[in-house]
């Protein structure tokens, strides 16, 4: 049964590029106390044990980080990563943004990394 409904996901929801995700909704949008280097660090290590690497790219004002599928290395969420005063601005936008029971470990590692 957890094959068929994986399948069906990853037929519905097609290959997304990374300027497509950005484009999507944004699934969460917080703050941190941390710095962009600091957070961009926690999420990526969070990711590790159930995701293959990040790509963590730098910007002018913080970090994008690129998280892959689980079951292959095209992109599944898109992390912006900005600095604010006193932290960051944290922005989430995920492949399967409208679909309700889609992977919780980008979101939950996105959570955990806010304050700890």
């Amino acid at each position: 049964m957890k094959w068929a409904w994986l399948t069906a996901v990853v037929m519905l929801g097609g290959c997304a590029t990374v300027s497509d995700i950005e484009k999507s909704p944004e699934t969460m949008s917080v703050i941190s106390g941390k710095t962009p280097k600091e957070y961009s660090t926690c999420v990526v290590a969070q990711l590790s044990d159930s995701r293959g690497p990040s790509l963590i790219e730098q910007k002018h004002d913080g970090y994008r980080i690129i998280v892959p599928q689980k079951l292959s290395k095209d992109p599944a969420a898109v992390l912006i990563v900005d600095d604010r005063s006193g932290g960051s601005s944290i922005k989430v936008h995920e492949r399967l943004s409208n679909v309700p029971m889609r992977p919780a470990d980008v979101r939950q590692a996105a959570e955990k990394c806010i304050s700890g």
